[in-house]
């Protein structure tokens, strides 16, 4: 789909210099643009990209006066970064725009849906499935029986959403992203032998919940696992059984946390962080990259390492350890002159 210079300064609200008319079907970086890009300059160190990109638009801050002659027509706005950022978003709308039901696929009787369905080919629809407005379900993704859905979400290709689940407004979930499986209960008999113990409870996800691709999140025993308003998911995250996950907290990929954890409101966890079961991390709680957490967390706290510590007690207690053949070297050298000396 093309779009022209002026349909696009109407979409940002800005002024344009240059060609009204130039056509442009696709985004690029400003050091790599093309006859049919459009990109963007915000970052003044890039300036020197803009004499010489061949994106046939840019959109620029309008304070920005050429020093040179450009080819490239401008769009002026107040502030590059998020028009461009705004439209992206207007680009994938149109992008992700589809609508009807495609077939094979199957959607029972029992169940009922809002306006503007896209169910895409090869998707299953289960028994007394409730699904709102404007949802998008693409090829292959799966609703079990029971499950609720809100408006505006978007199911990627290839996401289960098990019995039970119940998902708010505004979501996203990532193909091959998998809600309400079996929590991991097993109870050992007096010869080591496990049993399942059933897992009956189900997903809650709150409004405008991003959940990334190949993510999976458990049913709880009893009760419920919830995910509440907010809260971004990255991809190959594991969230078990009973665990609450607060309000606008962001959590990066392959963290695992273990059955009923609870988190607080707006932390931010980095990638592969551990968290033992049963554990109560607090609000606005911060912990770096591959840190393991085993003990409950106050508001605030920033940790790291494994097992945890506070963020500055780490970054000294490493310099020491970085330092320690050295130390081991002196404390030698010293026992050695006393040996001597005695």
């Amino acid at each position: 789909m093309k779009f022209t210079a002026s349909q696009i300064a109407e979409i940002l609200e800005g002024d344009i210099e240059g060609n009204p008319n130039v056509e442009v079907y696709k985004l690029s970086k400003i050091e790599e643009g093309s006859e049919g890009s459009i990109t963007f300059l915000a970052n003044p160190k890039y300036t020197s990209f803009i004499y010489s990109t061949k994106a046939s638009i840019t959109i620029v801050n309008e304070s920005f006066e050429a020093e040179e002659k450009l080819s490239t027509t401008l769009i002026k706005v107040k502030d590059a970064y998020n028009a461009f950022s705004k439209l992206l978003e207007y680009y994938n709308q149109v992008k992700l725009n589809k609508s009807g039901i495609e077939e094979p696929s199957y959607i029972s009787k029992s169940s009922k849906y809002g306006e503007n369905l896209y169910f895409g080919a090869f998707s299953y629809m289960g028994e007394n499935v409730k699904v709102g407005d404007n949802v998008k379900i693409y090829p292959n993704a799966y609703l079990g029986d029971n499950v609720v859905i809100g408006d505006n979400v978007i199911i990627f290709a290839g996401a289960k959403i098990y019995s039970e689940t119940i998902i708010g407004n505004d979501c996203v979930i990532h193909g091959g992203a998998i809600v309400g499986a079996d929590g991991f209960g097993y109870t050992p008999d007096r010869e080591g032998v496990y049993s399942k113990v059933p897992q009956i409870g189900n997903v809650i996800i709150e409004d405008r919940v991003d959940i990334g691709a190949g993510t999976t999140i458990d049913r709880a025993t009893l009760g419920s696992t919830i995910i509440r308003k907010g809260v971004k998911l990255d991809n190959q995250i594991q969230v078990a059984h009973n665990v609450e996950i607060g309000e606008n907290t962001v959590i990066a990929a392959q963290t695992g946390i273990a059955g009923s954890v609870k988190i607080g409101k707006s932390c931010v966890i980095g990638g592969q962080v551990g968290m033992a079961g049963h554990i109560i991390i607090g609000n606005g709680v911060k912990v770096q990259a591959q840190s393991g957490i085993g003990r409950n967390v106050k508001d605030g706290e920033m940790l790291y390492g494994s097992p945890a510590i506070g963020y500055s007690a780490y970054n000294k207690s490493y310099v020491h350890f970085r330092n320690l053949p050295k130390i081991v070297d002196r404390i030698t050298q010293l026992e050695k002159k006393s040996s001597d000396n005695g």
